[in-house]
């Protein structure tokens, strides 16, 4: 799969490209607008120095990238494409409808989407037996998660391809069982922003401190290690057996006692105002810049003990 294109080149679109160019694939990029030649090149140019950091590129190996008016112009000549248009469903659908008659009859279709079902995407094709679910964490030139979903439309082996060709170009997968809405990492993040939410609201902790809360505590234990692993080393040699027992009624009272709170107005208003300050004076791009370097130390750091 040495030719892919990029369909819907926002900030999702423009990463999956600088991977893939890192990873020596030509890439054919389709986005509507009048700026994307110039702001895909920029992207990659920023991102490059650390995808060499990251170790996924080699001297000499960069793919092909171009530009075309057309999804079906971009999707033409590609084994595999990354679909990533705007959430809504009748842009997905039309998207689909303008690329399926250029398709390669082995061409590969992954989608972004992080709240739309495969199922109802489904619908916008005449033939959805090449499409399935490939939902990275933004943005996926850094994050190695890509979430995988096909089901009883999929033809077989197309879940398996997509899985190879992630894991080639230095992704981590996981395969989704069943459809769910917002699929498995977006609900596990959002329950934890959900009870953060509540806690500022409650006017147990600020914003910014149940910020700290994570990243100085928990969060760190999570980069290394998910939930259940690190449960079952907490109890010693018993293992998530004895950890459960010993922490059973502890874990209820506190489900129990999370909240159910809705970003009304005066909640954003509260978390907006708690993040600004959190920000220190710093712009978004500072941050982001921050946020960058940071994770790539701490990919570098922990690759070293995988």
């Amino acid at each position: 799969m040495n030719n892919t294109a990029i369909i819907g080149a926002g900030v999702i679109g423009a990463s999956w490209a600088s991977l893939f160019l890192a990873a020596g694939k030509n890439v054919a990029v389709y986005d509507p607008s009048p700026t994307v030649a110039a702001d895909v090149t920029k992207y990659v140019e920023t991102a490059w120095p650390v995808l060499e950091e990251l170790g996924l590129t080699e001297p000499g190996r960069k793919g092909v990238l171009s530009f075309h008016a057309t999804a079906a112009e971009a999707v033409e000549n590609a084994d595999f494409i990354q679909e990533s248009v705007p959430e809504q469903i009748e842009i997905k659908h039309a998207t689909f409808a303008a690329m399926e008659p250029a398709l390669q009859p082995h061409a590969i279709v992954s989608t972004s989407a992080s709240g739309l079902t495969v199922s109802e995407m489904q619908e916008g094709w005449k033939d959805p037996s090449r499409f399935i679910l490939g939902h990275p964490f933004n943005p996926p030139h850094l994050i190695p998660l890509v979430e995988l979903l096909a089901n009883d439309k999929t033809a077989d082996g197309v879940l398996e391809a997509a899985e190879a060709f992630y894991e080639s170009v230095g992704k981590v997968t996981i395969r989704v069982q069943k459809e769910v809405a917002g699929h498995v990492s977006n609900r596990l993040q959002a329950a934890l922003w959900r009870e953060a939410i509540h806690l500022v609201q409650s006017g147990a902790v600020s914003v910014e401190d149940v910020d700290k809360a994570v990243w100085a505590g928990p969060g760190l234990r999570w980069g290394a290690m998910g939930p259940n692993t690190i449960w079952n080393l907490a109890a010693g040699p018993g293992g998530l057996g004895e950890y459960i027992e010993r922490y059973r009624d502890s874990f209820h009272r506190w489900w129990d006692d999370l909240g159910d709170p809705r970003l009304d107005s005066e909640t954003t208003e509260t978390l907006v105002t708690g993040a600004k300050d959190a920000m220190g004076g710093k712009t978004m791009e500072e941050m982001n810049a921050q946020r960058d370097a940071m994770l790539v130390a701490m990919q570098a750091a922990l690759a070293k003990h995988r």
